[in-house]
């Protein structure tokens, strides 16, 4: 079987962690405690959600041109006031 793409948003919660939405697939929502626990979970419920629109006969959508760029907030020491 051959792998799809998709993006997925990262937001930071207040109380920790990150909250991660599918843009190709509305509705498919997850959240986990660090970065990379976010993504695995992404990855478990966009394959659940993939199987459940195989088993209801719905088509299985990709994403138009490909994968995007993941966007990351950088934080950097601000610079001393002369």
């Amino acid at each position: 079987m051959e792998p799809i793409t998709y993006t997925i948003n990262l937001a930071p919660l207040e109380e920790g962690g990150f909250s991660v939405t599918v843009p190709a697939l509305p509705g498919c929502v997850t959240w986990g405690t660090t970065f990379d626990h976010a993504v695995n979970m992404a990855r478990e419920a966009i394959e659940l959600w993939l199987e459940e629109m195989s088993e209801h006969g719905e088509p299985i959508p990709e994403e138009r041109g490909g994968a995007h760029p993941v966007k990351l907030g950088v934080q950097v020491r601000r610079p001393a006031l002369a």
